[in-house]
């Protein structure tokens, strides 16, 4: 569905915003429909008092889900405590690729916070041009780019978190030891890499069963330093389904759902 897009005359606060050589600093709204059929609204959004993320994305490019996958995770954390307080819309960066495709690209990323939309070719141009992705938070009483960025690292999801939470709340919440795991590609057929942040140094307890609690793949414990975590897993000792991702440090589990296939 086709979106109608304008940009706002609120008078802008950017005192967060955090960039490199970008001018914008209010949203640039969009209306209309999504690829599911669902009434969008931006600026309605940013009013109700949301932090809305985005992201834009080329067609079959194999770094843009990651990072989408990392966002939904650093989203799901604040909206397990905050209800619906984080939003995402997924934009292809051209005006050319269909519904169909951007509604697929949401299902087959695994990235159901995602409302995916079709046409994004003004709006990328509007944040500054595209990068591969281009990630921008919005959010506030005069619709504020926060953020914004063509060249995403894992930490930004952390940046994107701290904005949010000293954006919309009274304070950054009690930060727990496990941040911004994502597992990729999901779907996977052997190879899956597992990214997580851990705040501090303490031994990591991972397992994976299936969708009944029973254990198929266990790990030994292990003691790791404060930092940026990748972990490969070879799943192809497993039969195709779908499968939880278990992690534990220090009495905080986190799960991620990993689908197999073949």
């Amino acid at each position: 569905m086709k979106t109608t897009l304008y940009k706002s005359l609120a008078t802008a606060s950017f005192a967060m915003l955090a960039f490199l050589g970008f001018s914008q600093t209010t949203a640039m709204n969009f209306s209309g429909q999504d690829c599911n059929g669902n009434n969008v609204d931006l600026f309605s959004d940013l009013d109700a008092g949301k932090a809305v993320m985005l992201i834009f994305y080329m067609p079959n490019c194999g770094s843009c889900p990651p990072v989408a996958s990392k966002m939904q995770t650093m989203a799901n954390n604040i909206n397990a405590s905050n209800p619906g307080l984080v939003k995402a819309y997924s934009f292809p960066y051209q005006n050319s690729t269909t519904c169909t495709y951007s509604s697929n690209w949401v299902v087959n990323n695994n990235l159901p916070l995602f409302a995916p939309m079709d046409s994004g070719a003004v709006q990328v141009a509007y944040y500054g041009g595209f990068g591969m992705p281009t990630v921008v938070l919005l959010g506030g009483d005069n619709h504020d780019v926060l953020f914004v960025t063509q060249d995403f690292n894992t930490s930004d999801t952390t940046t994107m978190r701290d904005l949010i939470l000293n954006t919309f709340t009274a304070g950054v919440a009690e930060q727990t030891p496990l941040q911004n795991v994502s597992a990729y590609p999901n779907p996977a057929s052997g190879i899956v890499t597992v990214n997580f942040e851990a705040l501090q140094g303490a031994e990591i307890n991972m397992q994976i069963t299936d969708l009944s609690g029973k254990a198929v793949m266990t790990f030994e414990k292990e003691k790791l330093n404060k930092g940026l975590i990748e972990k490969q897993i070879d799943l192809s000792s497993l039969p195709v389904g779908s499968y939880i991702l278990n992690l534990e440090m220090n009495g905080t589990f986190v799960t991620e759902k990993i689908n197999v296939v073949r």
